[in-house]
């Protein structure tokens, strides 16, 4: 599947970008790359049987882990800023490393890319946590910038030993 050179580059430039300003823990600038019709989601992976794969990762309206949209997000950050988020003060340290970017042109000026990820987190003296997936979004050019408008995160693992979920991904 061949694609423009030139919005492969531009979309990889976003992604690291992006991966800076949750890194930097620029938070209220990550907001302002989510598009306003945001939908953020992260279902759960079950082990099933060879022949009922398709049923590996549940399906929108299941329980998932996240079910967001931009003003969540704005409330998640909120909560950060006042120092009540125990489980955030210190804050983690993350480190996202977006790798294997496939992009499609959908039209409408919007795009589907498809990425592969890391996330490391370390918190206080002894915590480390890696979460491993993809994720496949929907970025959308609005007034010359890409946004977010839709995100899918899809971890490897079934069961997740972190102590929380308190990151972005």
């Amino acid at each position: 599947m061949a694609v423009n050179q030139d919005l492969w580059f531009e979309i990889n430039e976003f992604m690291i970008y992006e991966a800076s300003l949750l890194d930097d823990r620029k938070f209220h600038d990550w907001l302002d790359i989510l598009a306003d019709d945001l939908f953020y989601f992260m279902p759960r992976k079950k082990n099933r049987q060879r022949k009922d794969m398709a049923r590996e990762i549940t399906p929108l309206g299941d329980l998932a882990l996240f079910e967001e949209d931009k003003e969540s997000m704005k409330m998640r950050i909120a909560r950060l800023d006042t120092g009540m988020a125990w489980a955030e003060d210190p804050p983690s340290r993350t480190r996202h490393i977006v790798s294997n970017l496939k992009v499609e042109e959908l039209g409408n000026n919007e795009v589907r890319a498809r990425t592969d990820f890391i996330l490391y987190r370390t918190h206080l003296e002894t915590d480390q946590d890696f979460f491993v997936g993809c994720r496949d979004d929907v970025l959308r050019r609005e007034d010359g910038q890409w946004k977010v408008a839709k995100r899918t995160i899809v971890l490897d693992v079934n069961v997740i030993m972190a102590k929380n979920l308190s990151v972005f991904f």
